[in-house]
């Protein structure tokens, strides 16, 4: 028997549609155009790569929803009925306009602004002759922010396979000087492919030396020397959600500046992890981890934000940022990251993923945050 996948726990997804309905209702919405490939996977469990969902508010997953329709095309007839078996499918290969044009008046309907551009919005608008059209951005990201509990464990799984290739490289003595940049990066994903994972969650950054002072470095093909400060940040996709780790390691014996910067990033760490918990508004979390680098010195060199959210997408609601308006709320994942970056030398960043509780937070991410790297079974 194939494994329940945690996106699928049973009236998982229809939940999800209920939650959606009761922002509908507040919106004065009668129904919502769903479009975004996220959006609609979150809302229906469908993976396929052309659909569409027409969510309405006068439904009740309870009683049966009988207007709420996702459309795809009949390459994925097959995979609809698999994923999608409590729903109604059209098929049809211009999804979003073939909802509109079925089943007669729709009310006031909302879609996603962020979503559809122009020459989309002429076609809906087009398509729709017993209804109006209203913008309605970003109503399903509000609910993607709180995570439910099998979407925290398919977080937990793609953490655990991140983790899991980053020791079994380090035993293997794979961040010896003499490897590139770009096998280091090959490395990891292959291990976390062997861990279980999907693929990798995004673009591995390897960089070495004085390249681990660009945030976003791409790997190269430049040798790990004696010496050099590595960062690798790194993640894995399970079931669609993606983990987001950063490590910063020295290869050989580290310098007392190396050690220094380190500490120094550890302690901005430590403090942002600590500031998490339901209430506090996420520019404030930044802030707790922004003010050690600051009153060290290098505020300058600390050149992005704390962090952001990550789930079906890497980054997503919500921003940790000096400039973020978010409050968290328990069941939010994010990331904390600072990072002091100099020039021409190299520089530090130390990331987790995490998940927050009711009375704080949880990492997710369990590698050890060592300068030396060691093997998870050294003392």
């Amino acid at each position: 028997m194939e494994p329940t996948r945690p996106e699928r726990a049973p009236g998982g997804h229809a939940r999800r549609r209920d939650a959606l309905r009761d922002l509908l209702r507040r919106a004065d919405l009668d129904a919502l155009l769903v479009t975004d490939l996220v959006n609609v996977r979150y809302l229906t469990g469908f993976t396929g790569s052309n659909a569409a969902v027409l969510v309405h508010a006068g439904d009740d997953a309870d009683r049966g929803e009988h207007r709420t329709v996702l459309a795809t095309d009949g390459r994925y007839t097959q995979q609809a009925a698999h994923e999608t078996p409590d729903l109604r499918v059209l098929v049809t290969r211009a999804c979003a306009a073939g909802l509109l044009g079925a089943d007669g008046e729709h009310g006031a309907v909302g879609f996603d602004s962020a979503h559809v551009t122009v020459d989309g919005h002429a076609e809906l608008t087009a398509a729709l002759t017993h209804g109006e059209l209203r913008r309605a951005p970003g109503l399903v990201e509000t609910l993607r922010a709180v995570k439910d509990a099998g979407e925290v464990d398919a977080l937990r799984q793609a953490c655990a396979a991140a983790d899991v290739a980053l020791a079994g490289m380090i035993a293997a003595g794979g961040l010896r000087a003499g490897r590139t940049e770009r096998e280091v990066a090959r490395d990891l994903e292959e291990r976390m492919r062997e861990a279980g994972a999907e693929g990798p969650s995004f673009d591995t950054i390897v960089a070495a030396g004085a390249h681990a002072a660009i945030p976003h470095h791409r790997p190269t093909d430049a040798p790990l020397a004696d010496g050099d400060l590595l960062t690798m940040d790194f993640g894995a996709l399970v079931e669609g959600y993606h983990s987001d780790m950063t490590r910063t390691l020295v290869v050989g014996v580290p310098g007392a500046w190396q050690r220094d910067l380190h500490d120094l990033v550890a302690e901005a760490a430590a403090a942002g992890r600590a500031a998490l918990a339901p209430g506090v508004a996420t520019r404030d979390v930044d802030a707790a981890a922004r003010d050690v680098i600051t009153a060290a010195g290098f505020g300058e060199q600390f050149v992005h934000g704390l962090g952001h959210g990550v789930g079906l997408v890497i980054h997503e609601a919500p921003a940790v940022s000096s400039t973020a308006t978010a409050t968290l709320e328990a069941g939010m994942t994010v990331t904390v990251e600072p990072g002091v970056y100099l020039a021409g030398r190299g520089g530090v960043r130390i990331e987790d993923t995490l998940v927050v509780t009711d009375d704080g937070a949880a990492a997710l991410t369990q590698s050890p945050r060592d300068l030396v790297p060691q093997s998870r079974d050294e003392p």
